[in-house]
């Protein structure tokens, strides 16, 4: 069974310095039927205008996952954290017991392009926790590259969720297949491009709820870059 979240049926947060588009409930968009899927708590497609940004604010208990598309993010943290991500990298925040974290647009001319993604924890209470690595985003063309796994299973960072977020880009005309294991489940977020996935056609912003479904086949109807989440 597949379930297609369009792009245009997402809630919208709008200031002079944010276009946040919300996949599922948040802040003050609430849907009772759009609180997630599965582990997956928040997809937020966030435009930051130049120098402009999230002031501090804590979080708790949330795996907590930043992919910049354009532009780059200056991140502080109650950890001491401070660092600028760009595209081609890969952030990951475990928030655990409290943390408290700032994020703007590191560039004063320049939009901020990104997504926010939020996977409920195995467990509530953890440390908190940081990562921030580089990824091959060649390893990515034409096939789904693993970006976030829980312990040892090989992701560039590790999440303490029973989730894997993986990343493909793709041609126009490219095919590429994802076999879900037995009683798991999947969403694909569309980060860019088009693309037909098992029949349906997906573009910018679309994301789908995929159940009950052995096998994904994806092909590229104009060049894409699509999220990919492996869930319990």
């Amino acid at each position: 069974m597949i379930r297609v979240r369009r792009s245009d049926e997402r809630g919208r947060g709008r200031f002079d310095w944010l276009d946040s588009r919300h996949t599922f409930s948040f802040a003050d968009y609430f849907d009772p039927n759009q609180m997630g899927f599965r582990a997956l708590r928040v997809i937020n497609e966030d435009r930051i205008a130049p120098g402009s940004g999230f002031p501090s604010h804590p979080h708790r208990d949330m795996e907590i996952i930043t992919y910049v598309l354009e532009g780059a993010v200056a991140h502080k943290d109650s950890l001491g954290n401070g660092s600028v991500i760009r595209p081609g990298d890969v952030q990951r925040m475990s928030a655990g017991t409290g943390i408290i974290h700032s994020e703007f647009n590191a560039s004063s001319t320049e939009p901020l392009h990104l997504l926010q993604i939020w996977i409920m924890p195995n467990e509530r209470g953890i440390a908190p926790g940081y990562e921030q690595e580089p990824f091959d985003r060649g390893s990515a063309r034409g096939r789904f590259a693993l970006l976030a796994a829980a312990k040892d299973e090989g992701g560039i960072v590790t999440i303490s969720a029973d989730a894997r977020l993986l990343v493909g880009t793709f041609e126009p005309h490219e095919r590429a297949s994802f076999e879900i294991a037995q009683g798991r489940h999947a969403w694909v977020q569309m980060a860019r491009g088009e693309l037909i996935m098992n029949g349906q056609a997906l573009r910018a912003g679309d994301g789908a709820a995929i159940s009950a479904e052995r096998k994904i086949d994806f092909e590229a109807a104009t060049a894409a870059e699509v999220l990919l989440f492996d869930l319990a």
